[in-house]
């Protein structure tokens, strides 16, 4: 955060149960951080399951569980939040409360996953109280998502897994580049391409948009280019083009 340039105002933070520790936690609490920007952190980490929080995720009503606009059409999603106070002795008492939320993932009727569960829980924790249960761990899986994942797309999709060089120097500089590329991939589709194309990965968005088949044609005095694709990407094309910011 203390690398980030002054023009940014607000801050948040996503992270995995790796996070789920309490320097971390109470560091991003304390709106005074040292070594950081001041101010506050909105911020969502998944929680590591214990006994006492697996026993307040069982007592929870069926109605304190809504639908997630996390869709997906294998399984069924619901959130809901957890009443739930950590006995953690470096829990301190001038800190605002922490919010715990939880995401309950279960089969379609007659169908179990692979240990023969029927749901599946998985928890959060958060000082961000402005958001509805739901909305809450949607934004917080809006992350890079699991880490094999974002490695398998960067290593055999972004030329990660290839090593350019003998030279330790130039392998790290192509590893950050193929890094970059899947930030850029990733906020080009947030920020300028159609919601069905959120999930895309580079292989899916290079044939539907990069490597578009064209021909450049001599007519009239004029150079035209005619695509040899959908009107539906065509039109994508150009409203990305209007949405993404001007260079200077």
């Amino acid at each position: 955060m203390a690398a980030l340039p002054r023009t940014v105002g607000e801050y948040y933070y996503r992270g995995d149960s790796a996070c789920h520790e309490s320097g971390l936690v109470n560091w991003l609490r304390d709106e005074q951080r040292a070594g950081g920007p001041r101010g506050r952190s909105g911020f969502a980490i998944s929680a590591r399951m214990s006994e006492a929080l697996h026993a307040a995720l069982q007592t929870l009503p069926e109605s304190a569980w809504e639908p997630s606009g996390d869709l997906h059409r294998a399984e069924i999603r619901e959130g809901a939040d957890v009443p739930f106070v950590p006995s953690e002795k470096t829990e301190k008492k001038d800190l605002p409360p922490l919010r715990y939320v939880a995401m309950r993932i279960g089969k379609k009727p007659g169908e179990l996953f692979e240990d023969g569960s029927a749901v599946r829980h998985f928890p959060a924790l958060s000082n961000r109280w402005e958001l509805k249960a739901a909305r809450l761990i949607e934004w917080h899986r809006q992350k890079a998502g699991t880490i094999e994942f974002v490695q398998d797309v960067i290593k055999n999709e972004l030329g990660g897994g290839v090593r350019p060089s003998k030279y330790f120097g130039a392998n790290a500089v192509g590893l950050r580049l193929a890094v970059i590329a899947h930030n850029v991939l990733g906020a080009l589709k947030r920020l300028a391409l159609p919601p069905e194309l959120l999930t895309a990965r580079p292989k899916r968005l290079r044939f539907l948009i990069f490597n578009t088949p064209g021909r450049l044609v001599h007519h009239a005095r004029s150079l035209l280019l005619r695509l040899a694709t959908a009107a539906l990407w065509t039109a994508a094309y150009r409203e990305g083009l209007r949405l993404l910011p001007a260079t200077t």
